[in-house]
């Protein structure tokens, strides 16, 4: 079982940066599949950018270019650099691990994973 504990959130003017971090415990998250989430009110949460041990990072097509998931394996943490934002970044993100099925490569849909933090909130 492994817990998660999303940071870094705030307000922010359009064109800025945030830089989130989920830290987890109970367990290693070095070979787990990993993601952020988001979601604005009276939206379904939506993937954001999912990743797994070793393979490539899954990006939704509304952030491409802006930002950039990443993990420290020793830190047992996950990040998301958030650059440029948008109006429309705004909402609370989770980050989220274990995979449900086998494999949720290219997978952003949030039923997939099952393993959830609290989230943090990002306004711009």
């Amino acid at each position: 079982h492994v817990q998660l504990v999303e940071s870094g959130g705030g307000s922010v003017q359009a064109g800025g940066s945030l830089t989130l971090s989920c830290v987890a415990s109970g367990n290693s998250i070095r070979t787990y599949f990993v993601g952020w989430f988001r979601q604005a009110p009276g939206k379904e949460r939506e993937g954001v950018a999912t990743t797994r041990k070793g393979g490539p990072i899954t990006y939704a097509d509304s952030v491409k270019g802006r930002f950039a998931l990443s993990r420290d394996n020793l830190k047992n943490t996950l990040y998301l650099q958030m650059n440029s934002l948008k109006p429309e970044d705004t909402g609370m993100y989770y980050c989220a691990a274990i995979c449900r099925s086998g494999s949720c490569d290219d997978d952003l849909r949030a039923g997939s994973y099952r393993a959830w933090g609290q989230g943090t909130q990002v306004t711009v």
